[in-house]
């Protein structure tokens, strides 16, 4: 048996790119098999551009020395076993968020005198350093290290000496991870409500210039009564709006500080957790131990959030894909919005519009993963907690350019305003002449069965409501008079919606002004 170097896929990738990058693979030292005939020597396998430098040479069995935590052990863990369990491949996304806190924390342990004051300094600005080292990609990543906090911690001895050894004083990775986490979605929450913001802005935007532009409503799919585009287009912003709540909701319960747990029972270590949560910004700290290092509900606030915004995004996606077919007719995509067929050189398709909807799916995946992960998992910290971190960037890098796309897309969007009204009138209009008969005292019922009567022999005899006379409508019920034919357009209809949350264009200039004075605009 011969060592050989072997490169193998892995979910996250090659350590040392910069933060962020797509990457492919990670270089793992495994054993295989020889198959080279006896008496000659085997070539040298290839190296790509992503292989990594041989690593030193070391006994058999013998524990590698890079790794902090091993001094429980005789032999070092198995080359498959650190890829497998390693989160650095992914969890390096948050080194500014680690380095935030572990500043914070290293202040707090020199007021309590765990620290000197030398020593806090030096590890601040050790820390500074290794953050600029990373952003500028020149810090090497070891697999070894398992996580960013190891790797920092890593680091930052080998530039600070024996200081740098006291950082994790009173800390466990346990309340580590759930701080640098909490500290992350606090930044992250708060950039997808600005884009959640700027999408509502763009609908606003359309409704302001649409408000007298008459459209179908739809129930079932089939056109049911008149609206306006603008009143749809507020339809949209109340959902985003409940969106909007559930984030700031979440953003809430992200705000708790756990740093000061430890692994699960906290510190003999007369430690300021209040103060630390003061420096980084929090409200409160957590107040069990246990639940400090154990909890992931923020993480199921937020993916619940995302994952009903992305339907929200899928179900917007879905009416501007039906709204620019023939068969509609409503809207035209802008070019650059667009793709082409590789064999139909006709097709205008909305190939971004699809994945928008597709992508609704893979956030609600990360949501029942992550409750999967959580249904069983007895209290205290469990490394299938590691399971949270690809669950909530792989959201953020999909829910993120949703937004931004739509809200560049709506303006962008020509309206076919005549197809609009054409699809508006006819048959939408029934139910305003049900109720003309309402008005002058015949039961609904009996004004909705007369209408339907009517509705049926007009369709039979291929006409719509705006061919109808008044004396056919005399012969459904006398309480008909000659104004009743000047209901059958849709502009009248429309205006005469005027009840508080319809689709009169007066009713949705103020809703407009209303949502502009709440700063939602």
């Amino acid at each position: 048996m011969r060592r050989a170097w072997m490169s193998v896929p892995y979910r996250a990738g090659s350590l040392n790119t910069k933060p962020g990058r797509k990457v492919l693979y990670v270089s793992l030292r495994m054993k295989a098999s020889s198959t080279r005939a006896p008496g000659k020597r085997t070539k040298p396998p290839e190296k790509s551009l992503l292989s990594p430098p041989a690593p030193p040479a070391r006994h058999q069995g013998e524990e590698q020395k890079t790794n902090l935590l091993r001094g429980r052990f005789k032999l070092a863990r198995l080359p498959e076993v650190e890829a497998f369990s390693a989160s650095l491949p992914f969890d390096r996304r948050l080194y500014r968020h680690d380095i935030l806190g572990s500043i914070a924390h290293a202040r707090m342990l020199a007021r309590v005198g765990l620290l000197t004051s030398r020593e806090a300094n030096a590890i601040e600005a050790g820390l500074k350093e290794i953050e600029r080292e990373i952003e500028s990609g020149r810090f090497q990543f070891d697999l070894a290290d398992e996580d960013i906090h190891l790797a920092v911690e890593r680091r930052l001895t080998e530039k600070i000496g024996a200081a740098g050894r006291k950082l994790h004083t009173a800390r466990s990775r346990n309340d580590q991870v759930a701080l640098d986490l909490r500290l992350y979605l606090r930044d992250e929450i708060g950039s997808v409500i600005q884009l959640l913001r700027a999408l509502v802005r763009s609908l606003a935007a359309v409704a302001a210039r649409h408000l007298e532009t008459v459209m179908p409503g739809y129930t079932h799919l089939q056109r049911a009564q008149p609206i306006s585009l603008a009143h749809h287009m507020l339809a949209h912003i109340d959902m985003l709006e409940r969106n909007r709540e559930r984030f700031e909701q979440a953003l809430a319960r992200t705000g708790v500080m756990p740093l000061g747990a430890g692994a699960l029972a906290a510190t003999t270590l007369p430690i300021d957790r209040k103060a630390v949560a003061r420096e980084l910004g929090f409200k409160q700290i957590a107040a069990n131990s246990v639940d400090a290092v154990s909890d992931r509900d923020f993480v199921l606030d937020f993916l619940t959030a995302a994952a009903i915004l992305t339907i929200h995004l899928s179900r917007m996606a879905e009416e501007i894909i039906l709204w620019t077919t023939a068969e509609f007719g409503f809207a035209e995509l802008p070019d650059e919005f667009s793709t082409g067929s590789s064999m139909m050189p006709q097709k205008k398709n909305p190939d971004l519009l699809e994945l928008i909807r597709s992508k609704s799916g893979r956030v609600a995946g990360n949501l029942v993963a992550m409750l999967t992960v959580l249904k069983a998992l007895p209290l205290g910290y469990n490394s299938d907690l590691q399971e949270d971190k690809e669950r909530v960037f792989d959201t953020l890098d999909t829910l993120k350019p949703m937004l931004s796309l739509m809200a560049q897309l709506w303006p962008r969007i020509t309206f076919n305003t005549a197809a609009m009204g054409a699809a508006a009138g006819g048959f939408a209009l029934a139910t305003d002449l049900a109720e003309y008969l309402v008005q002058r005292g015949v039961p609904f019922r009996e004004a909705h069965e007369a209408i339907g009567t009517l509705v049926r022999e007009l369709s039979a005899a291929g006409r719509t409501l705006s061919a109808v006379t008044l004396a056919e409508l005399k012969t459904l019920s006398p309480a008909f008079q000659a104004d009743a034919l000047k209901l059958l357009t849709p502009e009248h209809s429309l205006r005469a919606r005027k009840v508080a949350g319809g689709p009169a264009p007066e009713t949705v200039r103020r809703r407009l002004a209303e949502l502009g004075r709440k700063r939602v605009l």
